[in-house]
């Protein structure tokens, strides 16, 4: 019978071997929600690469595991970019492949209790490198960042108020470095016991001395979801909808209701009889409407996705444009040499374009708003400036209707709970066709979900906070750790390096032969 070592010999093998054992972690996400599996589901991705023949291998196992990880967190994609996804998880995985380097050159063949010691710090600053490398908004964002899928766990939403999901996927990676080690490295347990106990005491720590915001009042915070609506003249129809949804609020005596992404299909300069109707929907409710409109602009150029607040007399004037656009979904990346990728999927036609700054938007009665759209709820840094600049209440407004029967909106919803943690504020997820969610400052969920067989509007009591967390005063203070650590590491590595190449003797040279074959000593 054949071992798993002869099976894993053949490369193509292998390599669907790491390609599985990267997706494993993608169980720990919404759907399945298996949030503890995360703390294990990277020990045998660790276990493969540490027992690579050679230093090209890891790194090849590093990129496989790369593709299998984000091809499975992506895979609702397929439906519409087709085989693009393929394209795009293999480009993303590639940067997986030092990680596997590293982790061969820390934990392969028989590895000391010091080489282990320094694992438990390398290797999850690597995969804090690759998750910032891969946030930038170009290669489609920190969507999947393996800390997220703590985003239902009290004690973690803490770690997070205090170094935001940087931290928590750094203690995820390096709980299953320690346990890869427990597991394959019997001689180095007492380290990697060590590196289980260490975050332990993190954990505490930060429960106990965090700071906790303060809650002093409640503002009622309406949600509109109209459900699917497709077909022909779908935004008329949508916006007939919503209409008839923010109507029933009426008497509720709502604060601010929110509309989701594109929710308004016609610029209201364009369409002043729908300007007039959500003035009167504000008159009738009595609150403001955070609408958002996706439409092409009458006052410049190009398509934008806005988020606009409409009063009583109809447009108040503060408006947010979208700054983070999604990859091939609202634009095509290097359009003249990806563009093809429209002719397989439903990737973008016309590109949209970006806003230029963050707004803040007063709603009224001292309430301050912080707007964002879509996926740039994913970003940490986007949340924490509006913290910074004075929201009370952060505002997502998302459609992932095309993903309807997905992962991807349970997902989303779930992205929230860590930006109100770290912030310390509020947030709401309000979106045309579910999840629609409410978070309070700790990152708890305030009411139920609306999920995606909803359609209907919902009010929320939604507790206001004041302070500021650690996270929004010292940003992303993990990150630069982690990358002081790699650089700390690698000048260590220089250093033996050169000492090696010192300390070791110099090259045997033979005797040369003289015209009459006797041997002479060179230099003689």
């Amino acid at each position: 019978m054949k071992t798993l070592g002869h099976w894993l010999i053949s490369p193509w093998r292998r390599s669907a071997a790491a390609a599985l054992a990267g997706a494993l972690p993608v169980l720990a996400f919404p759907g399945p929600g298996l949030w503890w599996w995360a703390w294990v589901a990277l020990v045998p991705w660790l276990l493969l690469a540490r027992t690579a023949p050679g230093a090209k291998r890891a790194a090849y196992d590093g990129w496989c595991g790369g593709f299998g990880f984000m091809l499975a967190m992506h895979h609702w994609l397929l439906p519409n970019l087709h085989v693009f996804t393929f394209v795009v998880a293999a480009l993303l995985g590639a940067l997986w492949a030092p990680w596997g380097w590293l982790v061969r050159r820390l934990l392969g063949g028989a590895p000391t209790g010091g080489r282990v010691a320094a694992a438990l710090l390398v290797l999850p600053s690597g995969w804090l490198a690759v998750e910032l490398v891969r946030s930038w908004q170009g290669l489609g964002g920190p969507w999947g960042m393996l800390g997220a899928s703590q985003w239902q766990v009290a004690p973690a939403l803490r770690l997070a108020s205090v170094g935001g999901v940087w931290l928590l996927s750094f203690l995820v990676v390096a709980v299953n470095v320690a346990v890869a080690v427990l597991v394959a490295v019997r001689r180095s347990r007492v380290p990697a016991v060590a590196g289980l106990v260490a975050t332990a005491a993190v954990i505490s720590a930060a429960w106990v001395w965090s700071p906790r915001p303060d809650a002093d009042e409640r503002v009622a915070i309406a949600v509109v979801q109209p459900g699917v609506v497709a077909g022909r003249d779908s935004a008329d129809r949508r916006f007939d909808r919503e209409e008839q949804l923010t109507r029933l609020l009426a008497g509720q005596d709502p604060d601010l209701i929110v509309w989701g992404e594109s929710s308004v299909g016609f610029d209201l300069d364009d369409r002043p009889d729908l300007a007039r109707r959500l003035a009167a929907l504000a008159r009738e409710t009595g609150a403001d409407l955070l609408v958002n409109v996706d439409a092409r602009r009458s006052d410049k150029p190009g398509i934008y996705k806005s988020s606009v607040l409409v009063g009583p007399e109809g447009p108040t004037g503060d408006r947010y444009d979208k700054m983070r656009l999604v990859p091939f979904g609202e634009y095509v990346p290097a359009r003249s040499l990806l563009g093809w990728a429209t002719s397989v999927g439903e990737a973008a036609g016309e590109d949209r374009r970006r806003g230029a700054e963050q707004v803040v938007m007063d709603v009224g009665d001292g309430l301050r708003i912080g707007p964002m759209v879509c996926f740039e709820s994913a970003f940490p840094d986007m949340s924490r400036r509006l913290t910074a600049d004075g929201a009370e209440v952060l505002v997502a407004q998302s459609s992932t209707s095309t993903f309807q029967h997905t992962w991807a909106p349970a997902q989303h919803a779930s992205l929230a709970a860590l930006r109100a943690a770290e912030t310390g504020r509020p947030m709401v997820h309000a979106t045309l066709t579910g999840v629609s969610a409410v978070y309070d400052a700790n990152g708890a969920r305030v009411g139920s979900w609306l999920g995606t067989d909803a359609s209907t509007s919902r009010v929320y009591e939604v507790p206001l906070t004041h302070g500021s967390t650690p996270y929004v005063r010292y940003g992303d203070w993990t990150v630069h750790a982690a990358l002081l650590v790699l650089a700390a590491w690698a000048g260590t590595e220089a250093v033996r390096a050169v000492r090696i190449r010192r300390s070791a003797p110099p090259p045997r040279v033979p005797p040369a032969r003289t015209a009459h074959g006797s041997p002479t000593r060179r230099g003689h």
